[in-house]
C-alpha cells in the first residue's frame, strides 16, 4: 500500500507542476503577444496626407498658371472642375 500511495502522491505533484507550468507559459505568451502588437501599432507608418491638401496644392498651381496667363479662363475652369471632381 505504501508504494501505491507514494506513486499517487508523485502523480498529483507532477500533474500540478505541469498545470502550473502550462498556465505560466500561457500567460507569458499572451503578455509577449500583447507587447508585440503594441510595438507593431507604434511602428505603423503615418497615414498619408489627406487628399484635401493635394487638391489645395493643385488648385493653387492652377490659379498661379491662370494668373500668369498660361491657362485661359475656360482651361482654368475645366482643370479646376477636374481636380474637384465636379
Amino acid at each position: 500500500m505504501g508504494l501505491m500511495r507514494m506513486a499517487a502522491r508523485t502523480a498529483v505533484v507532477a500533474g500540478t507542476a505541469t498545470a502550473v507550468s502550462g498556465r505560466v507559459a500561457h500567460r507569458q505568451a499572451a503578455k509577449y503577444n500583447d507587447q508585440a502588437a503594441e510595438q507593431q501599432a507604434a511602428a505603423a507608418p503615418a497615414p498619408a496626407a489627406p487628399a484635401e491638401d493635394d487638391q489645395m496644392t493643385q488648385l493653387q498651381n492652377l490659379a498661379q498658371l491662370h494668373t500668369q496667363g498660361v491657362l485661359s479662363d475656360e482651361e482654368f475652369a475645366a482643370a479646376k472642375a477636374k481636380v474637384l471632381g465636379i
